[in-house]
């Protein structure tokens, strides 16, 4: 161990650095070729049963005859579908956080906190050593597609800026850690890598992102940034903080050096345009990512553009039609290899985590099967995560109904999107567009209680909304009484089945029908 202040000393050099980058190139275009030729039906079998093997002997093995299922069909017919709640109510909560035996053979070292759930603020999801190593080869798969492609972009020769979360763990009963899943793989990172990446830990671990932020602008701007990643809206907000700190007019001249954005967690689109004036130059690449808690599910293939599943990391792939999902109580399963484009579908993993056809909420379609590229279209279920917020429909009902009995008021109905920024210094909002049954509350007031309800709500919401660098208070703009019938009606939706939509992660509907309103003369402030 004393050896590895001198081998990461020895990292940073600049020759080291440029034969490490060389070395990078000829590891990308290997990687690619394999992922090319893989036989992905195959692949994903032996996935499967590995995994089955390995927790055959535990308690949700034993239920469910693990050391009898022979095949993905053996296995889709003995083993249903599960949401996180069904883990966690029939497996987990029990025994929290010592789980051993139960859906893993061994000792859970980490479980990574994520919100998102009906059940509560915070979900525990566990992250076994296997995961670590599945995502760590899913990182290297990312840089490896990028560098095939842009074998001249040069990331080695500098530093890669990981802008995440506090990387501080809270230690568990059982001498487990959780957190953020940033501060999970910060934990893990190698130290011989450490040279080649900022922040430094001290900085990585602040938790007031009001502070965090500035202090990495201005730790930051004098580094050889290379790439960065993280959620735009974070981003955006650092890029000015580094502007006004440097007064240059871009990031290219603040870092001339760097190549690629790594993008995730949210729809980049409504982004991009701001991204490239901000940036100011065509050398730099984007890069989007679809990581989540329970296990890594695609990156972005360069040659495509398209997200690319990733066949190989210990994570075995399913697909359920987004309209038979809850309609059925066993809904079709399809494999990598039986999946049709341009179907809706619902993702369901089985991982190295101990994690059986776990329903993880997202829906993609596939754009292609050989290589399986797809793109994300959303949730399951109502959300809003525009700016990374990761709010459910059931936390927006709670803090609108606690709004609306702090102002004493009576909601009829409501709808909730995102005002995207139209300048890079401006952070977004959420516009709620909300009709009363009797008089009208101020409008102010109001959107100051829901702000205040979702804090409490959501564990993701608050460090966005602090100091209003990532997303300022939201704005509520008051409905008169019989405004949504008459939008509904106008739409031919109006009764029946027919409800008005309460969320849009897009905001295109919500400027939509904010200019109705206006139009037509239905708002009231």
């Amino acid at each position: 161990m004393r050896g590895i202040p001198l081998l990461a000393s020895l990292a940073g050099s600049r020759l080291v650095r440029q034969v490490a980058d060389t070395l990078m190139v000829r590891h990308a275009h290997y990687r690619t070729r394999q992922l090319d030729t893989l036989p992905i039906a195959q692949v994903q079998q032996n996935t499967l049963l590995s995994l089955i093997r390995r927790a055959a002997a535990t308690r949700f093995g034993q239920d469910h005859d693990f050391s009898r299922l022979l095949s993905v069909a053996d296995y889709q017919a003995r083993v249903p579908l599960r949401h996180y709640e069904d883990f966690w109510t029939e497996y987990w909560k029990d025994t929290y956080p010592r789980l051993r035996g139960t859906t893993w053979p061994e000792d859970i070292p980490y479980y990574a906190l994520s919100s998102g759930t009906t059940t509560g603020a915070t979900k525990y999801i566990p992250v076994t050593w296997e995961m670590v190593r599945s995502n760590k080869k899913a990182a290297f798969t990312t840089t490896a597609l990028f560098r095939h492609v842009h074998p001249g972009a040069r990331l080695l020769t500098g530093k890669f800026f990981f802008v995440g979360g506090s990387t501080e763990l809270r230690p568990q009963a059982d001498g487990s850690r959780a957190g953020d899943l940033s501060g999970i793989a910060a934990r893990e990172f190698p130290d011989i890598l450490r040279p080649y990446t900022f922040p430094p830990p001290e900085l990585a671990l602040l938790a007031n992102w009001e502070e965090k932020i500035q202090r990495l602008a201005e730790r930051s701007v004098s580094e050889p940034i290379t790439a960065i990643s993280g959620i735009p809206a974070w981003l955006l907000v650092l890029f000015g903080k580094l502007k006004a700190i440097s007064g240059k007019a871009t990031i290219a001249e603040i870092w001339p050096a760097l190549r690629l954005v790594v993008h995730g967690g949210t729809a980049f689109d409504p982004y991009r345009d701001i991204f490239r004036r901000e940036i100011g130059s065509d050398r730099v690449h984007f890069c989007e990512v679809y990581p989540s808690s329970e296990g890594f599910v695609a990156t972005e293939d360069p040659r495509y553009h398209l997200l690319r599943v990733i066949p190989d990391h210990g994570i075995f792939f399913e697909f359920v039609p987004v309209e038979e999902l809850g309609k059925k109580e066993r809904p079709p399963r399809h494999t990598l290899a039986q999946v049709e484009t341009g179907v809706n579908y619902a993702v369901v993993l089985t991982t190295c985590a101990g994690l059986w056809a776990y329903v993880l909420g997202d829906t993609v379609t596939f754009e292609r099967r050989s290589p399986p590229l797809l793109r994300f279209t959303g949730r399951t279920k109502y959300f809003l995560s525009a700016f990374g917020e990761h709010l459910i429909s059931e936390e927006v009902e709670k803090a609108v109904a606690s709004a609306a009995q702090s102002c004493g008021v009576h909601v009829v109905d409501f709808h909730v999107g995102p005002v995207f920024p139209e300048q890079p210094h401006l952070p977004g909002h959420h516009l709620y567009l909300v009709e009363c049954a009797d008089r009208l509350p101020d409008p102010q007031q109001f959107a100051q209680a829901i702000d205040a309800a979702l804090m409490v709500l959501n564990e993701d919401y608050a460090p966005h909304r602090q100091g209003d660098l990532a997303m300022r208070r939201p704005e509520v703009q008051l409905i008169r009484r019989g405004g949504f019938a008459e939008w509904m009606k106008a739409r031919g939706k109006y009764g029946g089945q027919h409800k008005v939509p309460r969320m849009d992660n897009s905001g295109r509907l919500t400027r939509e029908m904010l200019d109705w309103f206006r139009t037509h003369g239905w708002l009231a402030s």
